[in-house]
């Protein structure tokens, strides 16, 4: 924690005192830091605390339902949709994606409502982040430091270095952060598969007393196991993922990002989930959200005290990744989409920017960490939840950037389906960890998307059309191609 307070105390030196430097790095990130920015803040609690947790219930078919569909959609979704955002973005100087879409549809009604869901979905996210910090605090040190204390420690330093250093701190903070826990996640693996005795030996155990969680087996349905690809569909509507995106110095910033991020996932993913399983050897019969803390407690049973400190940081750094672009996103839409919108009608300072996503994110963390103390749920379901709602509003998305018929009202109805279905699912499951929709297997992300989707496109089409300056202002026609003649005789000019 000393050493990402001090990187991105370091990064300070390079603050330009503007608000695009504070909330998009003056647009100036490259490859390298963008990939580990992307994935440091996707790859939260949940992959590291929540995968295991979950596959010591669940076992091995944990990794095909979020890691593997997560590998192929995510870069996809990065080449598809983040290009394209970033293009907009910085041809119109946006800091947030409600800015790109109130714009896009002429709508401030539009606006507010989808920073609101927005806004609503991203409260759970964050909770596994602070929430992942207590618990790892206070299984390290057996009890001695509460969880209230861990998680506080966590958000004060998180705090600290985005009020201090903005998105440039931020993104220096998440790439050690990053190499930190994907490093010693690999360590954490194989110190714990020695103290074992090998994997074959500590697979052979499992095999002979929990034989079901090395198969997909009744746990997981087909149609579950397909309708949870629709999930990682949400990176494309994260507030903070967007933020990231606007963040790059230029498209081919995007190119280390679409090609290593499924190496990156299953470097993290396949030890949480193995860990998970191995879990069942020294802790049997966890309960619920006891689980969350299945790895911890590997670390530091079969590590050194020394080492188990170490590898325990590399939770933190997971955690701390996520939080602080978490926190800073909402931070962003806040100052941005609120304050100077309806209230500085942009008259708003530098300096006044700066301050009001200071004063947010200040806000959002103290938020966070007080719910955290009140709610006992599993980290990997709470991030389900929060992952169905932002993938079922990814036809939003896809629609401003590539359908020109699509209006506000069609935008609208289907952000009003997504919050109508999202809070029936949720009141309907909420207290079954294994909940599919009618008990048929198909995971409620998958419906909210379907409807999104078809509102989305009845909507549009039923309403009028959008007006041509609008639409030439995010279409303009294909000129590339075309010449014309200049009035220098012969000569001609690409327009």
């Amino acid at each position: 924690m000393a050493l990402v307070l001090s990187i991105g105390l370091i990064s300070h030196k390079l603050f330009r005192r503007t608000g695009e430097d504070f909330f998009v790095a003056t647009r100036t990130i490259g490859p390298f830091i963008l990939l580990m920015s992307l994935f440091g803040t996707h790859m939260t609690a949940f992959a590291l605390l929540g995968a295991s947790g979950e596959a010591y219930h669940t076992g091995i078919g944990v990794f095909a339902l979020m890691a593997s569909s997560s590998a192929i959609v995510a870069p996809a979704v990065f080449f598809f949709v983040g290009t394209r955002a970033w293009a907009l973005g910085k041809r119109f100087g946006y800091f947030t994606q409600v800015q790109f879409f109130r714009e896009r549809w002429g709508s401030d009604a539009l606006a507010i409502v989808l920073f609101l869901v927005l806004v609503g979905f991203m409260i759970p996210y964050l909770l596994i982040g602070v929430m992942g910090a207590g618990i790892t605090m206070n299984q390290i040190t057996n009890g001695w430091v509460p969880e209230w204390l861990g998680g506080l420690m966590v958000c004060g330093v998180v705090m600290t270095y985005v009020i201090y250093g903005g998105l440039r701190g931020t993104a220096w903070a998440n790439t050690f952060q990053t190499l930190v826990f994907m490093t010693l996640g690999g360590v954490t693996f194989f110190v714990i598969l020695n103290k074992l005795g090998g994997l074959s030996s500590a697979l052979n155990v499992i095999s002979e007393k929990h034989p079901a969680l090395l198969i997909r087996g009744d746990k997981i349905k087909p149609l579950k196991l397909l309708t949870y690809t629709t999930i990682p569909l949400s990176v494309g509507m994260f507030p903070h993922i967007f933020m990231h995106w606007l963040s790059a110095k230029r498209a081919e910033s995007f190119h280390f990002s679409i090609v290593f991020y499924p190496l990156c996932i299953a470097a993290v993913w396949v030890p949480s989930v193995l860990l998970g399983i191995l879990g069942n050897i020294d802790f049997a019969g966890l309960e619920g959200p006891a689980s969350n803390s299945i790895l911890v407690n590997m670390i530091g049973r079969h590590a050194p005290e020394f080492l188990a400190g170490l590898l325990a940081a590399g939770v933190f750094a997971a955690i701390m990744s996520s939080l602080d672009s978490q926190s800073l996103a909402i931070g962003t839409m806040f100052t941005q989409d609120i304050v100077k919108h309806y209230g500085f009608h942009d008259k708003m300072t530098e300096t006044q920017q700066v301050l009001f996503g200071r004063v947010f994110v200040f806000l959002i963390l103290a938020i966070a960490y007080v719910l955290s103390l009140i709610l006992n749920r599993s980290i990997f379901r709470m991030a389900i939840w929060s992952f169905s709602g932002f993938a079922a509003l990814f036809p939003i998305v896809v629609a401003a950037l590539f359908w020109k018929r699509s209006t506000k009202y069609g935008a609208m109805a289907s952000i009003a389906s997504v919050v109508i279905l999202w809070v029936y699912f949720f009141l309907q499951g909420w207290e079954n960890p294994n909940y599919t929709v009618g008990g048929s297997g198909m995971m409620p992300a998958a419906v909210m998307l379907m409807v999104s989707s078809a509102v989305m496109l009845i909507g549009s089409w039923v309403t009028k059309a959008p007006d041509a300056d609008r639409l030439q202002r995010f279409f303009p026609e294909a000129t590339s191609n075309i010449v014309k003649p200049t009035l220098m005789g012969n000569e001609v000019a690409e327009t």
